[in-house]
């Protein structure tokens, strides 16, 4: 008894020691992981401080120049607006409440201009939504409602697929050749939209676009790259994950998540499988996503680049954490070639197809997601790569700037409003304590703005 009694003691000791050490790492972790969250709150300070002092009121700052930059000749807000919900997570109360007042004040969508109306949803539709929620200022939503009141035409065709370009004064719609991304990528904010407002049309409409690009799918259940709105027929075979299509998948399974709409989770079960079928490509032991035709499923070109990588986190998202892993190491793997990934490589040669960095938020989004579904602290060590890089050669005097070449590192004078909308919003929350923001609460739509459940 004696001796079971010490070999017990034993035991317990033992396991103090090992439980003791795993919770000392694991604060350790955490306290530098607040360490790097403060780095990124102040390196997004340095771009949102530089954007007030040489392009406020406007829609976006040209960092090398230091000039504003209107994207259709009048100011849409742009920034502020898509900048509105980071600053309000950063708890940057000052700059979001100086923001907040320009955007009640100023933002004003009874203009004569055409507008491309998928940038226009997810951007300042999706931004205002987002931060009514976080502030409950009505005004926010009043603005939603009137712009998503003004987008309304853009359904007016004979197919109900959205035209790419509305004017805000008119009504008016141009340009019917759209692509999956353009037609498929808008419930999540007119849905949210009708929610709030009580009214059906937004969420109707948005709704019904999504099922009609679903049911234009081939008979393998891909989607091309480019469909006519009037005609309904397609004008490019070219089927993959990237730009153009990318957020048609995403919105598939998101809006069965936030709205829990069956449709929707049905049209996701239906389209996956094929693209993990035929345009999943094993490289080297090594998982890609490739291009293939609609039709036949066969691949024809070997391309993978920046906006790909954003499929680990709807993989991770859907409950795929193993092809997600794999996945987003061949994204790490092309980041690590240049220290900055390319807008798109070949995959089988490693070379490079477009040498560009847009400081886009992807990649950093599938590691904020696989962090926080698996809590594999080697996701954060990654990201703290991936910021490292970006502060290294993207960071300028007055803010953030692209690279014309990754290679080189030559620079071009552009910070999107996406930047401070999503890629900081994304390093912030990677690092950031988990009560920043209850991820089981929100949805986010593909600009990084967080929506919640309304019922």
């Amino acid at each position: 008894m004696a001796c079971t009694s010490l070999k017990l003691a034993g035991w317990v000791i033992a396991a103090a020691i090992v439980f003791g050490s795993v919770g000392c790492n694991r604060s350790r972790e955490d306290a530098h992981a607040r360490e790097v969250a403060t780095r990124v709150r102040t390196e997004f300070l340095h771009a949102w401080t530089n954007y007030e002092k040489y392009a406020w009121g406007h829609d976006a700052l040209k960092p090398l120049s230091k000039t504003p930059q209107d994207w259709y000749g009048q100011s849409l807000l742009m920034t502020p607006v898509d900048a509105l919900d980071t600053l309000i997570l950063m708890k940057l109360d000052k700059e979001a409440a100086k923001a907040k007042e320009l955007i009640v004040k100023n933002l004003s969508f009874d203009r004569d201009v055409y507008v491309k109306n998928f940038e226009i949803t997810i951007r300042l539709l999706g931004g205002l939504l987002s931060s009514y929620q976080l502030t409950n200022d009505k005004q926010l939503l009043d603005l939603a409602d009137d712009l998503g009141n003004r987008l309304l035409a853009v359904f007016n065709s004979p197919t109900a697929l959205p035209y790419v370009y509305v004017n805000l004064k008119t009504g008016q719609v141009r340009d019917a050749k759209t692509n999956p991304a353009e037609t498929g990528t808008l419930l999540l904010e007119f849905g949210t939209l009708s929610k709030l407002t009580g009214k059906p049309i937004y969420y109707e409409k948005a709704k019904r676009a999504l099922v009609e690009t679903f049911k234009r799918r081939s008979s393998i259940g891909l989607v091309g790259s480019t469909i006519n709105v009037e005609t309904g027929g397609w004008m490019d075979a070219d089927s993959h994950i990237s730009g153009g299509i990318d957020s048609y998948y995403e919105y598939l399974w998101k809006c069965w998540l936030l709205f829990g709409d069956k449709d929707c989770q049905k049209m996701w079960h239906a389209s996956i499988p094929a693209v993990n079928k035929y345009l999943a490509d094993e490289v080297r032991g090594e998982l890609w996503y490739g291009h293939a035709d609609m039709n036949t499923g066969r691949l024809t070109a070997s391309q993978y680049g920046a906006l790909d990588a954003f499929f680990p986190a709807v993989l991770t998202h859907s409950g795929d954490v193993a092809r997600a892993r794999r996945l987003q190491d061949s994204s790490f793997k092309m980041w690590n070639m240049h220290g900055i990934e390319p807008e798109i490589i070949d995959y089988k040669t490693m070379q490079i197809v477009y040498n560009g960095y847009h400081l886009r938020p992807e990649i950093v989004e599938s590691t904020y997601y696989l962090h926080h579904f698996t809590h594999d602290p080697r996701y954060r060590k990654i990201g703290e790569k991936i910021f490292e890089d970006f502060v290294k050669y993207c960071r300028v005097d007055a803010g953030y700037t692209a690279l014309q070449d990754v290679v080189t590192k030559a620079k071009r004078d552009e910070m999107e409003s996406f930047v401070l909308a999503e890629t900081f919003k994304y390093f912030y929350l990677l690092f950031a304590p988990p009560d920043t923001l209850d991820f089981d609460k929100v949805v986010f739509n593909t600009e990084a703005h967080p929506l919640r459940r309304t019922d």
